[in-house]
């Protein structure tokens, strides 16, 4: 009997992977919206390529390959069976650039096939959300294609397309801190003023020297690092312009005017967009291809790990790590959460439905654990929007688990190109700017709601 229950349990969970919908009928699944179970989904084949590809770029991994037999070319053979596979050719910076193709390529056309859905009564909403099974096995079946693709200019070309997904996923990261920061705020502040309790304020003060203080010392830091006495000039420049940029936007979030206009806005979100321009800025310098000025510029640029006569060196730096750390965060945040301000639903294409409400209630009455369709009246977050974000993701976490790095005509040599850098400084500029606004358009703009 338990075994019968067993199977069926299990069949349930099938129907949730092959089905037309996530777990509309299924026990498998938590109560969830459709639309939330769906972006989660999809965030996790996101993931899933992101870990294949840290495993390929991995240092040494060919190495331990050669050491399984009949698994590699030249690795001794299996019950007289010799393989031909160059297992070089799955691994290093070619093979993840190949992996952020086949995402890119998969997130792209979903991106084109979602055009113009409006509710959940399209047809094409079901291959949204739905049949996970086949959509995996697309996924496998464009990576398969993708490592089929001839080296030739494929790797120095998707090399720019890279860079200028990466360049567009930045300014999605900086809205989405931008809208955290504003919504931390208010939450505090709000709190505060309920309560009447002290407390919430020095939290506030607290979270904001905290955030000021780590900034102050890691421009500290990235004078004596990434600077010399002598030379070093685009070093000490660029760290010098975002360090007053970023006194500036601190100076104006506290002026009488800003704060008359939004009262909510603050140091806090001030030091919140410094701190991260402070890392744009490190992981920027950190792509400087001057040895002298760039203390983490890495030493081994071989693609190959199994025949490198260089030293083996730790591949990631630093500021790669954190942006892995950013990336995966960003990306659970587009995936969970609709803003709580208007403007920024607008800006990122997304919207609380009213729609779910009746299938929200209606889970919650008969107390069955399933996904409910909240967009039959209207979907609550743009398909193609979303799709296209999560390629712009695939291809930021290319760059970053490469470090922006650009092979030569070769595709033995990866040099870090002055392109990354001034990619990465664009990006802070143009956060500290589209924070600006947000501080100044109710004052420029006196006519428009920006509440």
């Amino acid at each position: 009997m338990g075994a019968c229950l067993g199977v069926c349990s299990l069949l349930s969970c099938v129907s949730c992977l092959c089905g037309s919908a996530p777990c509309l009928l299924c026990g498998c699944c938590p109560s969830a919206k459709n639309s939330t179970v769906s972006r989660l989904l999809f965030t996790f084949f996101l993931f899933l390529g992101t870990l294949v590809s840290i495993i390929m770029i991995i240092p040494g991994v060919e190495k331990e390959l050669h050491k399984l037999p009949g698994f590699c070319e030249g690795s001794g053979s299996v019950l007289g069976v010799q393989t031909h596979v160059d297992c070089s050719s799955f691994l290093g910076h070619k093979a993840v650039y190949r992996m952020g193709f086949a995402m890119a390529a998969f997130f792209f056309l979903f991106a084109a096939l979602m055009v113009c859905v409006r509710s959940s009564k399209d047809p094409r909403a079901a291959v949204q959300n739905g049949f996970w099974f086949f959509k995996f096995l697309v996924l496998v079946g464009i990576t398969v294609g993708a490592f089929y693709i001839p080296d030739g200019a494929f790797t120095s070309v998707w090399f720019y397309f890279g860079v200028v997904g990466s360049f567009l996923f930045i300014l999605i990261q900086l809205v989405l801190l931008i809208d955290f920061a504003h919504s931390w705020s208010q939450l505090w502040l709000h709190n505060a003023g309920e309560s009447n309790a002290k407390g919430w304020y020095a939290a506030l003060c607290i979270i904001t020297f905290i955030f000021y203080a780590t900034s102050i010392a890691a421009i500290v830091l990235l004078y004596v690092y990434y600077t010399k006495p002598e030379g070093c000039t685009e070093g000490k420049v660029l760290i010098s312009i975002n360090l007053i940029l970023c006194l500036i936007i601190s100076a104006v979030s506290i002026l009488p005017k800003i704060q008359d206009a939004q009262p909510h806005s603050g140091l806090l979100q001030a030091s919140l967009i410094t701190l991260y321009t402070i890392y744009v800025t490190w992981s920027a310098l950190a792509n400087v291809p001057t040895q002298t000025c760039n203390p983490t510029l890495l030493v081994r640029n071989s693609t190959g790990s199994a025949t490198a006569t260089q030293p083996l060196t730790t591949w990631w730096d630093a500021p790669s790590i954190v942006g892995l750390i950013i990336f995966i965060l960003c990306t659970i945040f587009i995936s969970v959460r609709s803003s709580d301000h208007p403007q920024v639903n607008k800006l990122m294409l997304t919207e609380e439905s009213a729609a779910g409400a009746g299938g929200e209630a209606a889970a919650l009455e008969s107390g069955l654990h399933h996904a409910y369709d909240n967009e039959q009246d209207g979907v609550s977050y743009n398909y193609t929007f979303f799709h296209l974000c999560l390629l712009l993701a695939a291809l930021y976490i290319m760059m970053t688990l490469t470090n922006w790095y650009r092979p030569d005509e070769s595709l033995r040599v990866l040099t870090s190109p002055w392109t990354a850098v001034w990619v990465k400084i664009c990006s802070s500029w143009a956060g500290l700017l589209l924070y600006l606004w947000t501080l100044v358009a109710p004052l420029v703009l006196p006519n428009r709601d920006f509440s």
